[in-house]
Protein backbone atom coordinates (compact mmCIF):
# COMPACT_ATOMS: atom_id res chain seq x y z
CA UNK A 1 0.00 0.00 0.00
CA UNK A 2 1.54 3.36 -0.60
CA UNK A 3 0.13 6.74 1.01
CA UNK A 4 1.12 10.28 0.44
CA UNK A 5 0.58 12.83 2.81
CA UNK A 6 0.36 16.91 2.43
CA UNK A 7 -0.79 19.69 4.41
CA UNK A 8 -2.71 23.11 4.12
CA UNK A 9 -3.75 26.01 6.45
CA UNK A 10 -6.25 28.62 7.41
CA UNK A 11 -6.93 30.99 9.91
CA UNK A 12 -10.36 31.02 11.13
CA UNK A 13 -12.33 31.81 14.00
CA UNK A 14 -14.71 29.55 15.96
CA UNK A 15 -16.79 29.16 19.24
CA UNK A 16 -18.37 26.09 20.61
CA UNK A 17 -21.99 26.83 21.70
CA UNK A 18 -23.28 25.57 24.90
CA UNK A 19 -19.72 24.91 26.21
CA UNK A 20 -18.90 25.51 29.47
CA UNK A 21 -15.53 26.68 29.67
CA UNK A 22 -13.45 29.38 27.43
CA UNK A 23 -13.99 28.02 24.28
CA UNK A 24 -17.88 29.06 24.33
CA UNK A 25 -16.45 32.58 23.81
CA UNK A 26 -15.46 33.59 19.73
CA UNK A 27 -11.88 32.98 19.50
CA UNK A 28 -9.32 32.35 16.72
CA UNK A 29 -6.71 29.44 15.33
CA UNK A 30 -4.12 28.86 12.71
CA UNK A 31 -5.27 25.56 11.64
CA UNK A 32 -3.84 23.00 9.72
CA UNK A 33 -4.94 20.26 7.94
CA UNK A 34 -2.93 17.45 6.96
CA UNK A 35 -4.63 14.50 4.66
CA UNK A 36 -3.24 10.85 4.12
CA UNK A 37 -4.30 9.23 0.98
CA UNK A 38 -3.29 5.59 0.06
CA UNK A 39 -3.74 3.00 -2.85
CA UNK A 40 -2.01 -0.08 -4.08
CA UNK A 41 -1.55 0.75 -7.35
CA UNK A 42 0.80 3.76 -9.30
CA UNK A 43 -0.18 5.70 -12.34
CA UNK A 44 1.38 4.16 -15.75
CA UNK A 45 0.63 7.21 -18.58
CA UNK A 46 3.99 8.97 -18.97
CA UNK A 47 2.84 12.28 -17.19
CA UNK A 48 2.92 10.61 -13.96
CA UNK A 49 3.92 7.38 -14.34
CA UNK A 50 5.41 5.97 -11.12
CA UNK A 51 2.75 8.19 -8.95
CA UNK A 52 0.39 7.11 -6.92
CA UNK A 53 -1.51 10.86 -7.17
CA UNK A 54 0.58 13.97 -8.56
CA UNK A 55 1.04 16.15 -5.42
CA UNK A 56 0.48 19.06 -7.17
CA UNK A 57 -3.33 17.98 -7.74
CA UNK A 58 -3.61 16.80 -3.86
CA UNK A 59 -2.08 19.71 -2.85
CA UNK A 60 -4.29 22.07 -4.84
CA UNK A 61 -7.63 19.95 -3.45
CA UNK A 62 -6.60 20.60 -0.53
CA UNK A 63 -5.92 24.31 -0.92
CA UNK A 64 -9.09 24.56 -2.06
CA UNK A 65 -10.85 23.19 0.71
CA UNK A 66 -9.05 25.12 3.73
CA UNK A 67 -9.51 28.29 1.35
CA UNK A 68 -13.21 27.78 1.77
CA UNK A 69 -12.54 27.88 5.62
CA UNK A 70 -9.82 30.80 5.81
CA UNK A 71 -10.81 34.16 7.08
CA UNK A 72 -14.16 33.38 7.98
CA UNK A 73 -16.26 32.42 10.72
CA UNK A 74 -16.52 28.95 11.06
CA UNK A 75 -20.04 28.58 13.00
CA UNK A 76 -22.32 25.73 13.82
CA UNK A 77 -25.97 26.22 11.20
CA UNK A 78 -28.26 27.46 13.72
CA UNK A 79 -26.12 29.22 16.39
CA UNK A 80 -26.28 32.43 15.69
CA UNK A 81 -29.87 34.84 15.38
CA UNK A 82 -30.32 35.91 11.85
CA UNK A 83 -29.89 39.68 13.48
CA UNK A 84 -26.22 38.96 14.29
CA UNK A 85 -25.49 37.03 11.19
CA UNK A 86 -27.36 39.73 9.41
CA UNK A 87 -25.08 42.54 11.46
CA UNK A 88 -22.05 40.72 10.45
CA UNK A 89 -22.91 40.19 7.00
CA UNK A 90 -22.95 44.12 7.11
CA UNK A 91 -20.01 45.09 8.11
CA UNK A 92 -18.53 43.04 5.90
CA UNK A 93 -17.69 39.80 7.88
CA UNK A 94 -17.66 36.29 6.13
CA UNK A 95 -18.58 33.22 7.52
CA UNK A 96 -19.17 29.61 6.99
CA UNK A 97 -21.93 28.03 8.72
CA UNK A 98 -21.52 23.91 8.89
CA UNK A 99 -23.88 21.21 10.14
CA UNK A 100 -22.09 20.16 13.26
CA UNK A 101 -19.87 22.05 16.27
CA UNK A 102 -17.06 23.36 14.68
CA UNK A 103 -14.47 21.07 16.76
CA UNK A 104 -11.17 19.57 15.41
CA UNK A 105 -12.87 16.33 15.04
CA UNK A 106 -15.89 17.61 13.56
CA UNK A 107 -13.89 19.28 10.79
CA UNK A 108 -11.25 16.24 10.34
CA UNK A 109 -14.40 14.78 9.23
CA UNK A 110 -15.76 17.52 6.97
CA UNK A 111 -12.35 17.29 5.63
CA UNK A 112 -12.10 13.54 4.74
CA UNK A 113 -15.80 14.00 3.29
CA UNK A 114 -14.72 16.47 0.99
CA UNK A 115 -11.49 14.70 0.26
CA UNK A 116 -13.16 11.56 -0.67
CA UNK A 117 -15.78 13.22 -2.76
CA UNK A 118 -12.65 14.67 -4.94
CA UNK A 119 -12.06 10.75 -5.39
CA UNK A 120 -9.11 10.28 -2.65
CA UNK A 121 -9.18 7.32 -1.20
CA UNK A 122 -8.35 9.12 2.42
CA UNK A 123 -6.79 7.27 4.79
CA UNK A 124 -6.85 9.99 7.83
CA UNK A 125 -6.86 13.34 8.57
CA UNK A 126 -5.71 15.26 11.07
CA UNK A 127 -6.65 18.75 12.01
CA UNK A 128 -4.71 21.11 14.23
CA UNK A 129 -5.96 23.69 16.28
CA UNK A 130 -2.71 24.78 17.82
CA UNK A 131 0.83 23.12 17.37
CA UNK A 132 -0.28 20.70 20.21
CA UNK A 133 -3.32 20.24 19.76
CA UNK A 134 -4.82 17.74 17.19
CA UNK A 135 -7.69 15.74 16.59
CA UNK A 136 -7.53 13.48 13.56
CA UNK A 137 -10.43 11.31 11.69
CA UNK A 138 -9.98 7.78 9.95
CA UNK A 139 -12.86 6.48 7.80
CA UNK A 140 -13.95 2.88 8.45
CA UNK A 141 -13.92 1.71 5.30
CA UNK A 142 -10.58 2.19 3.92
CA UNK A 143 -11.57 0.44 0.11
CA UNK A 144 -13.19 3.26 -0.89
CA UNK A 145 -11.07 3.20 -4.45
CA UNK A 146 -10.22 6.90 -6.00
CA UNK A 147 -7.31 8.40 -7.70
Amino acid sequence: MYTLKTKGHFDAAHFLKGYAGKCANLHGHHWTVTVEIQGETLQTDEQHRGMLVDFGDLKADLKAACDGFDHRLIYEAGSFSETAMQALSEEGFSGRAIPVRPTAENLAKLFCDEMTAKGYDVRRVEVYETPNNMAAYEPEDKDQGGH
